[in-house]
């Protein structure tokens, strides 16, 4: 019932439901009861014939041959008795069951009613709490006191979360997570402390003392400028954009007929979406680009898997506040992102696929390395929480080594979608596989537990070589920063409450690989967009006519032209209908013709095998580019 999103239809139709079938059995049985008569009236017949042949002077081996007939066509009607009568069981058991089914679908009925309405209760409670609250100025200044002396406290930090615990919900899923602890030595006399995960950021850096790594780089500007010789100087690009309009909108007249269903097939207004496409939130992952050029000039694989665990940590930080939905990208909607001049790659999506939604997306960096996915994104509004499971496998391939590194994204929960402050989650694993080297890294990510002592968003992981042997400990959270420790040392430890017995890691004192940018100056107005966030939906010229910076509801909404952004994007969606109508009949009409018919086939992206993973995936197949660099955009098609 959870998965089916369908209205619940009248108690009349259900019985109807229940006991049609129920007649097509019993008309069926009466057939089959027919045919056995008729069996036992010509088998009577053939026994008999079979009698006064055995009564007749023939040789002796054909009297044997004619008795056997005979055993066998008794043995028939014997049997065909037997198939009526398990037949008329299983039509009594069907009569039986059809009973019960109708009294438990009778009660989840009830019970899907009764929580509707105390949803609906709740949420009219809360929507009067809110009016009485903006009503007293008093009281709202009062709140806004406490809220901002409670800042830092426990209880802020977990203020975040909803009251019920949802812990149980993914706990099951990540069960087998290896267990482990770090303990940080000091590299000179290699004493052992108390430090955790959590505490080992207390360490130093300079304790380390690894020759020709990239780790010991000196500074981030230096870096920076060493990888920047040949690079033009930045552009200068918008750093705000106008502040999101505060409508008020009845949430509950449009989320009462959403559960259980697909959220890309759901009619949203924009008071929901934020102005970036899903294409733009994909090419984000992007903001921590210099992550992998560092990782280009690592000698060791194990080395550079930390700055690429490090990177997939890092594509999550943007979303800690960032609770709105983005459009969902219409069929051969594109987006581009030209950084060759300035930072080294472009990068280039298109959405592949409308049902299920799907994106392609493909990266050059002239700095050593290029990334490639396609991301089938499924969704579940549950009620009480909404579930974001990106589907399918990100490639990341170095030029100069040669290593295919592959790893999947974890789920993301939206909490409070009804009533309360909304909030983001990550929870799973990540297992990072560096298909040339066989090198892994399992990353796990603990769902928020209000009762944990752990830190808030916390991420741990280990990375291995193809032996299994521990090079590196990492650490960290997906929403600030990670770390890296070089073990030194491991051995088994006790065994937790769970039964797992729990490795301890002796360390050198942790790196900080990655921490997060501050957010700009009025973020919280400006949807907490990052600095790169606010320069994606900027115009640009000689961009493709599919691009996602010309969509006009997105445009719109982004102006704070709400009302006219809705209006624009249900034309949008009623056009993209009419040419998947269109291209529905064109499908039937070949198949009247006995013809193949192809259907949607993506401009710049075409669909195979991939090599490493066995899976079929679309991957750029060039042209793009070169159609920017003439301007000649005539295969594009007229979605906006």
């Amino acid at each position: 019932a959870d998965d089916s999103g369908d209205e619940e239809p009248a108690s009349q139709s259900d019985k109807s439901e229940l006991h049609g079938p129920l007649k097509t059995l019993s008309s069926k049985l009466e057939d089959l009861s027919t045919c056995n008569e008729l069996i036992a009236k010509h088998g009577a017949a053939l026994q008999r014939s079979l009698s006064e042949l055995e009564n007749l002077r023939l040789p002796a081996d054909s009297g044997e041959k004619i008795k056997a007939v005979n055993e066998r066509a008794t043995l028939f009607r014997i049997t065909s008795n037997a198939m009526i009568n398990a037949c008329r069981d299983f039509l009594d058991l069907a009569e039986s069951h059809s009973r019960k089914w109708q009294r438990l679908l009778q009660h989840e009925r009830e019970q899907r009613i009764r929580l509707e309405e105390t949803i609906e209760q709740l949420a009219k409670q809360h929507n009067s709490l809110e009016r009485a609250c903006r009503g007293a100025p008093g009281l709202a200044s009062a709140t806004a006191s406490a809220a901002s002396t409670a800042k830092g406290s426990v209880q802020s930090a977990k203020g975040e979360a909803s009251d019920e615990d949802e812990e149980t919900e993914y706990f099951d899923a990540m069960e087998d997570a290896p267990a482990f602890i770090t303990v940080t030595a000091d590299p000179k006399h290699h004493r052992r402390s108390g430090s955790n995960l959590s505490g080992a950021s207390e360490g130093h850096p300079e304790d380390w003392n690894l020759e020709d790594s990239v780790f010991e780089s000196s500074n981030q500007s230096s870096y920076n400028e060493s990888m920047g010789k040949d690079l033009l100087p930045r552009k200068r690009r918008r750093s705000r954009i106008p502040d999101k309009p505060n409508y008020s909108l009845n949430l509950w007249s449009i989320m009462k007929n959403c559960i259980g269903k697909e959220l890309s097939k759901i009619p949203m207004p924009v008071n929901f979406n934020e102005p970036l496409s899903m294409l733009q939130r994909l090419t984000e992952d992007l903001e921590y680009h210099e992550l992998l050029d560092k990782a280009v000039k690592c000698e060791s694989s194990t080395e550079q898997m930390c700055f690429v665990a490090a990177f997939s940590v890092s594509s999550y930080s943007t979303t800690v506040h960032r609770t709105a939905k983005p459009f969902n990208p219409l069929l051969g909607e594109t987006y581009e992102l030209d950084r060759l001049e300035e930072l080294g790659f472009r990068s280039l999506c298109e959405q592949v696929s409308h049902h299920p939604p799907a994106a392609a997306h493909h990266v050059y960096s002239r700095r050593g390395w290029t990334l490639w996915q396609e991301i089938t994104i499924a969704s579940k509004f549950r009620g009480k929480y909404l579930s974001i499971m990106p589907l399918g496998a990100i490639h990341l391939e170095f030029h100069s080594s040669g290593n295919h590194y592959v790893w999947r994204k974890v789920t993301s929960t939206v909490h409070n979608i009804i009533v309360g402050k909304l909030w983001i989650d990550q929870s799973g694993e990540i297992e990072i596989v560096n298909h040339k080297s066989k090198d892994k890294c399992q990353l796990k990510f603990t769902p928020y537990s209000y009762f944990s002592r752990d830190v808030p968003r916390k991420v741990t992981g280990v990375v291995s070589d193809a032996d299994g042997r521990a090079h590196y400990v990492m650490s960290g959270t997906w929403d600030e920063k990670m770390e890296c420790s070089k073990i030194l040392h491991s051995s088994h430890g006790s065994t937790s409450t769970e039964g797992k017995q729990k490795t301890v890691y002796q360390t050198l004192s942790p790196k900080v690989l990655w921490r997060k940018y501050p957010l700009p100056e009025n973020a919280e107005n400006m949807y907490f967009f990052s600095e790169l966030a606010l320069t994606l939906n900027e115009p640009e010229e000689r961009v493709a006519p599919t691009d996602s910076r010309l969509r006009p509801d997105q445009r719109l909404m982004e102006s704070g032209r709400w009302d006219e952004a809705n209006v624009e994007k249900q034309r949008l969606e009623e056009k993209q209908r009419a040419v998947r109508r269109r291209r529905e009949a064109e499908a039937v009409e070949a198949l009247e013709e006995g013809k193949d018919y192809e259907g949607y086939i993506p401009l710049w992206f075409e669909r195979r095998v991939d090599a490493v993973t066995g899976e079929l995936i679309c991957v750029y197949k060039g042209g793009y580019w070169e159609a920017k660099d003439k301007q000649d955009w005539s295969v594009c098609p007229d979605i906006f």
